[in-house]
């Protein structure tokens, strides 16, 4: 019995059944993990993408298999989708009290939307190294829904 050069599988025919090489051709020049047709993506860029969108790519990974069985990525989902809704009330809020004060408090506004956005961004390029952040209040929220 032959076994594939580049993941070590056995082989009876001329093509890997595991990675898809060819038995007897050399070993991929790189190192690194390729993605297969219908493997998950790897933890770190599932959980990043929780993310990208907040609510919807965050609905969506609690809904996808095999996603919605990590508990690191539904952390994540969860923690994606309590700040994108802490983010839309804390705006609704101080747009009704500047309404109701009639208050030109635009620069608040856009300074509270910076914040969100470079808390965003922080939160998925840390997400993306694999860094686990755990923010305040809805930090352990998500984790006591995603089962931590």
């Amino acid at each position: 019995m032959a076994f594939c050069a580049a993941c070590g599988s056995p082989v009876e025919g001329q093509f890997c059944p595991k990675c898809g090489n060819r038995v007897g051709a050399a070993p991929p020049a790189s190192s690194a993990p390729t993605m297969q047709a219908g493997t998950a993506m790897a933890d770190n860029v599932a959980s990043a993408l929780c993310y990208l969108v907040g609510l919807v790519t965050g609905i969506l990974f609690l809904v996808l298999a095999p996603y919605n069985k990590n508990p690191a990525i539904r952390f994540h989902a969860f923690q994606s989708i309590f700040l994108h809704v802490a983010a839309i009330v804390v705006m609704i809020g101080l747009n009704i009290v500047t309404n109701i004060l009639h208050l030109w408090m635009l620069s608040l506004g856009s300074v509270l939307w910076l914040c969100f956005f470079v808390l965003w961004l922080y939160m998925l390029v840390q997400t993306y190294q694999g860094k686990t952040i755990v923010l305040p209040v809805i930090g352990p929220l998500a984790q006591q829904q995603a089962g931590h």
